[in-house]
């Protein structure tokens, strides 16, 4: 079997040049203003994907449109967002021929197909959300340099492959062992730009919810997000989650990568958080997922009817699983439970509703609020850092009758 795309690189930059022409009448391109300084953003459709934001062509980073999330806890393919880091991505990966390759401090290299991967190795599958680390920067104040995401820097998918510590007790840990270093087939386009290489330390990568996916809500995997395998870390940023993954290597050393060493890093201080002025703080690299709840059948600035308000949302965390939501209809002074929906396990996103009549004035300030089993909690306090990462403070929406 061979997966391809035409050329997503062309058919952007195809898109690019209308915008940039203004197009013709019958091609014109669609926008979506998100509620953001500077947010207005194209809506094309690339290879495997329907109309999705677009926050960047080459490497292409398209964000899910947030009204998908009103939809299954579990994030249809072709609406699952991506996020490259090097623009030199394969058009094709010929799954006949293509290999993982499993060395470094092993007792036996490894080169495995897919076929032996899906013959050979116990199948497992998890619910997990996958969430970039930017998700919702372009919401930080003051503003951060980098991709400005609104919300939908998120999905949520059943993910199906090959536990990673199943495929490292094949090779056999040598001692010495430290971290496992994995990287994929995408690459820079000049020989200077460091090669995309992510590290997870042996207890992390040990554990049972680590897995090789190649197969993602029962589909293969979309070339896009990752075609033909993609590291699946649950409950970590998807900063870690390498796609296209090709090369797993046992370490006796902290992986010193750009990518690890200096990128994708956040204070080492309470909360992650530091003030704008603030410098010589130390870092550490990004990790857990934090606890986090939206309403999605509403929209900031919406005018609702009058009468009963069904309110619906999705909250997620780290992986201890959502214990309460809460809903607040007046800015957070006063606070209601919402009923949780199907449990799809602590990693996935979970539902949540309720109902509210609204009375008194005709403004209102919508809030949602939730709680993991883990004891984290959402409060109105935003972090800050330079990066524009970990937002997860309590969302609200102005709604009028």
């Amino acid at each position: 079997m061979k997966q391809s795309r035409r050329s997503f690189l062309a058919s952007a930059a195809a898109a690019t040049g209308a915008l940039a022409t203004g197009g013709t009448a019958s091609a014109a391109p669609a926008f979506i203003d998100l509620p953001m300084a500077n947010g207005r953003r194209p809506l094309e459709k690339f290879p495997q994907k329907r109309e999705m934001i677009v926050q960047a062509t080459r490497p292409p980073i398209l964000e899910t449109p947030f009204s998908v999330f009103d939809g299954s806890e579990l994030t249809p393919n072709d609406a699952h967002y991506v996020r490259w880091h090097l623009a030199g991505i394969p058009e094709s990966v010929d799954a006949s021929t293509f290999q993982l390759k499993v060395g470094g401090l092993v007792n036996k290299s490894l080169s495995l197909s897919l076929a032996q991967l899906e013959r050979d190795f116990p199948a497992t599958e998890i619910v997990a959300v996958n969430e970039c680390s930017g998700n919702s920067r372009g919401y930080f104040s003051p503003r951060v340099p980098g991709g400005e995401w609104s919300n939908g820097g998120m999905s949520n998918a059943r993910w199906r492959g090959v536990r990673l510590k199943d495929i490292l007790a094949k090779a056999g840990i040598a001692s010495g062992a430290k971290q496992v270093s994995f990287h994929g087939l995408d690459r820079g386009v000049i020989p200077a730009t460091p090669q995309f290489t992510k590290a997870l330390d042996m207890d992390v990568a040990a554990g049972d919810d680590v897995i090789v996916a190649y197969a993602m809500n029962g589909q293969r995997l979309p070339l896009l997000n990752g075609f033909p395998l993609r590291l699946v870390v649950a409950g970590w940023f998807a900063t870690y989650w390498v796609k296209m993954l090709s090369n797993i290597d046992v370490i006796d050393h902290v992986e010193d990568s750009f990518w690890m060493k200096t990128a994708y890093r956040i204070p080492d201080t309470p909360g992650n958080t530091v003030t704008p002025d603030q410098t010589g703080y130390p870092t550490i690299p990004i990790n857990k997922l934090r606890v986090r709840s939206f309403i999605t059948n509403v929209t900031d600035g919406e005018r609702l009817k009058p009468g009963p308000q069904p309110i619906r949302g999705i909250a997620f965390d780290s992986g201890t699983g959502i214990k309460t939501v809460e809903f607040s209809s007046d800015g957070g002074t006063t606070w209601t439970a919402a009923t949780l929906g199907r449990d799809l396990g602590r990693y996935s996103f979970r539902k949540w509703q309720t109902t509210w009549t609204p009375s008194g004035p005709n403004k209102f300030t919508l809030a949602c609020r939730a709680a993991s089993n883990g004891g984290e909690t959402q409060s109105t306090v935003a972090v800050w850092n330079p990066s524009g990462y970990l937002r997860n403070n309590i969302e609200t929406y102005q709604v009028n009758l």
